[in-house]
């Protein structure tokens, strides 16, 4: 297994606050490696580094020669007026190809991913179908190493399986910054986790995401151990070298040496594993004992002539905790809205308890000022808030949620995501409720808090309603899972397997994301065997893509066949290698199309 990209000692700073200092990591071929760490430890700025896209501050990057590393931003971009198969196109400009060469390779990419129009514009795309392009982009290159930051993001469920399956058979390595674990358990073979309690700061584990939290636990409790055990050396040194004056004369120079050296290593230690510190997430309930908290009965909702839900019943009670699962506007958000009297049902009720208090986690963030300081945002002109009938100090209050004293003064805007994201859950806990509501609440926050936040959840009193692409956390949290598929159907799930499976049996239904935002060319296909919904499009394609390519090579090989190139042996060379190309091209088509009928019976 050769080595793609080394590390040695690498730094990177911005103004006074280190990123890290003295990194050293190397990528090699066939790892598939999920990139893990606390909201700013510098995750997207090492994978810039790598990227060649970001210097640093010291140390040095080797990579291979001729090794092509794609980066595959978090927030995707395309130019302005561009279509899919430009896109594309654009992405092959650097590579040694023929225009129909390149014509082909997107094509044939296209088809793979799901797209139906090679002329759609991309400003026409919904944000899961943007995502998706993105990543073809990204796999069109035909990289040695795909490194990629929060990969997942705007996909909705079966996009992410979707995705899923794509990066199982890649012949390239990558690297996936994702807080998805699922997603991480299901693709990778490597699990680096980049944070400061760790000597190296880093903690490398070959092997999924379950046998990383194995490793990491256990390094954690060694690393615990050895400071108790540091600790009571340093302390009998201590104590005998004050305790003995002559000792301290007489003692060696280099035993004395030895005891300070060991009071510096305790001191880092101990320094690095106060470091491991979580946010402080826990949500206030009424205690009120009512069995009938919400009670939702027959409701039926379209938009734009789109229903989305009919003949829903739902009733919450203490300890009732629903997942709403379903593809991107498949009606989660509007059902929301409905529950909580922001819009009125075309059909059916919705009867509240007295005085029933719901608080509300909004996904877009629209209830937190950006133009305000952060002390602001916790505690408004007040210098304490009040949480469960007690005054906490505004400083205290920040410092739960991993705030420092001086981030007070810092406008909400210059926050990071998952920063932000913990300050709104830091105003819901200061509200009482019978009900929380929860909209995507796990954007843009680490894995360590959204441990905490899922025990949180899961010991609040009251009901809850959430709304996730967070499969994790949709099955450590739920009692029961409501799945919309956004054609008006509503089914009841013990988990979110059971829901993908019920999706896969499916016949003729638009759940999927690929059926749903793209444009149609007729009748959707139905959903047959073991296929995802993307899968049946692309094997609905397969018969007009292969011909296309078939006649790509067809002209390939009469160029070759120009007695007017005859004589021209460089361009000759061209031509046989295009052929060539073209005659590749068709076998792997029908391969894909061989284990796609293989997959469907």
């Amino acid at each position: 297994m050769g080595v793609l990209v080394t590390c040695q000692n690498i730094s990177k700073h911005f103004g006074t606050r280190t990123l890290f200092d003295g990194l050293s990591i190397s990528f090699s071929d066939d790892e598939r490696i999920g990139f893990l760490g606390p909201n700013g430890a510098g995750k997207t700025t090492f994978l810039k580094i790598v990227a060649d896209l970001e210097p640093t501050d010291g140390g040095e990057i080797s990579r291979r020669r001729s090794a092509r590393i794609v980066f595959l931003q978090q927030h995707d971009r395309f130019p302005i007026g561009a279509t899919v198969t430009s896109v594309l196109v654009d992405a092959l400009s650097d590579q040694p190809m023929e225009a129909y060469e390149r014509d082909t390779q997107a094509a044939i990419i296209l088809t793979r991913f799901g797209f139906e129009k090679p002329d759609q514009l991309v400003s026409d795309l919904s944000g899961g179908w943007r995502k998706r392009l993105a990543i073809a982009r990204a796999f069109i290159q035909e990289p040695d190493l795909l490194l990629m930051d929060e990969p997942t993001n705007h996909l909705d469920v079966e996009g992410i399986r979707w995705l899923e399956q794509a990066l199982l058979t890649v012949p390239f390595s990558f690297v996936a910054v994702s807080h998805d674990r699922y997603f991480l358990e299901n693709v990778t073979n490597r699990v680096i986790e980049l944070n400061p309690v760790y000597r190296d700061g880093y903690f490398s584990a070959s092997g999924n995401y379950s046998t990383f939290l194995e490793k990491r636990a256990a390094f954690l409790e060694s690393q615990q151990a050895q400071e108790a055990s540091l600790a009571n050396i340093v302390r009998r040194e201590k104590a005998f070298l004050m305790s003995n004056a002559k000792a301290r004369r007489t003692k060696s120079k280099s035993r004395i040496e030895e005891a300070h050296r060991l009071q510096d290593e305790l001191r880092e230690l101990s320094d690095r594993n106060s470091r491991a510190t979580v946010a402080n997430i826990d949500f206030d309930g009424t205690g009120r004992k009512s069995k009938k908290l919400l009670d939702a009965k027959g409701l039926s909702k379209s938009l734009g002539g789109k229903l989305l839900f009919d003949d829903l019943s739902l009733l919450l009670s203490p300890g009732v905790r629903v997942g709403l699962l379903g593809a991107n506007a498949s009606g989660k958000t509007t059902l929301i809205r409905v529950l909580t009297g922001a819009l009125p049902p075309d059909k059916g009720s919705v009867e509240l308890a007295e005085d029933l208090k719901i608080v509300l986690f909004d996904q877009n963030r629209e209830e937190l000022p950006q133009d305000v300081t952060l002390r602001w945002a916790l505690a408004g002109e007040n210098k304490t808030v009040d949480f469960r009938g007690r005054p906490i100090h505004i400083t205290a209050w920040a410092k739960m949620f991993l705030f420092s004293t001086s981030q007070l003064d810092m406008p909400v805007s210059d926050l990071s995501g998952g920063e932000q994201a913990r300050i709104l859950i830091a105003r819901l806990m200061l509200q009482p409720a019978d009900v929380l509501i929860l909209d995507e609440p796990t954007n843009d926050l680490d894995i360590t808090s959204l441990d905490v936040l899922e025990e949180s959840l899961i010991d609040f009193p009251g009901a809850i309603i959430l709304v996730t692409h967070d499969r994790f956390m949709l099955d450590r949290v739920s009692t029961e899972i409501l799945g919309l598929d956004g054609g008006g159907r509503v089914g009841k799930y013990v988990n979110c397997e059971q829901w993908q499976s019920a999706q896969s049996k499916s016949v003729g239904s638009n759940t999927s994301e690929s059926k749903r935002d793209k444009p149609k060319k007729g009748k959707g296909a139905n959903s047959k065997g073991g296929l995802t919904a993307s899968e049946v499009s692309e094997l609905k394609e397969m018969e007009a893509t292969i011909q296309a390519a078939e006649e790509h090579a067809e002209a390939c090989l009469k160029a070759t066949e120009d007695p007017g190139v005859g004589s021209d042996h460089v361009e000759l060379q061209k031509r046989w290698e295009a052929l060539e190309a073209s005659r590749q091209a068709v076998e792997a088509l029908y391969a894909r199309w061989e284990a796609l009928e293989a997959k469907r019976s």
